[in-house]
């Protein structure tokens, strides 16, 4: 109990002040986003990736920081209820910052809720539009939904911007493939 009343407290203060906008990380994404286009093999490119989520993972003060990580250390430890609270008292607190609703909606994914995730993962796309965990995220809660054409399509737009992504053996490619037996 006086775990939830120190949560609730430090949510409720945040909230009482005001979340600076997002730190604007485009320059260095963009130089990121280009070395992951040109990354010789899947090892690089999670170095790479890990370097991306540094900057998606800067919230924008450190009130903001702190329920951020607090979420994500719950959602870890799969205290999914505690993480979802954390994320809530994030949106609530920053609603410009996207990596509040991306986590919310992983959470949401992880519950098998996938309906709850869809609309955080549009929100953080709208604000962030070249996250690439919330296009990955996105297409496999829509696989998730059952909505395999609109997840070919999420997942098209993530592997655009991550040729390496890990989920890009679910990515199934217009071209057509040989018949059983036959060599490529």
């Amino acid at each position: 109990m006086r775990i939830l009343f120190a949560l609730l407290l430090s949510a409720g203060s945040a909230a009482a002040s005001s979340c600076p906008q997002p730190p604007d990380h485009s320059e260095a994404l963009d130089h990121l986003f280009d070395r992951i286009q040109r990354a010789p093999d899947p090892a690089t490119a999670q170095i790479i990736s890990n370097d991306m989520w540094g900057y998606w993972t800067d919230a924008p003060d450190d009130a903001a920081q702190e329920i951020l990580n607090r979420g994500m250390r719950k959602r870890a430890g799969w205290d999914l209820l505690g993480a979802q609270k954390d994320f809530d008292a994030l949106v609530a607190y920053c609603p410009d910052y996207a990596e509040g609703y991306n986590q919310r909606a992983f959470v949401n994914f992880l519950a098998q809720d996938f309906e709850a995730a869809l609309p955080d993962l549009q929100r953080a796309l709208e604000l962030s539009p070249r996250h690439v965990g919330a296009h990955s995220g996105l297409a496999l809660t829509l696989i998730g939904l059952g909505r395999e054409a609109a997840a070919q399509d999420a997942l098209a737009a993530a592997l655009e911007l991550n040729p390496w992504l890990p989920e890009r053996s679910l990515y199934k490619s217009a071209a057509p493939k040989s018949a059983p037996g036959e060599e490529l």
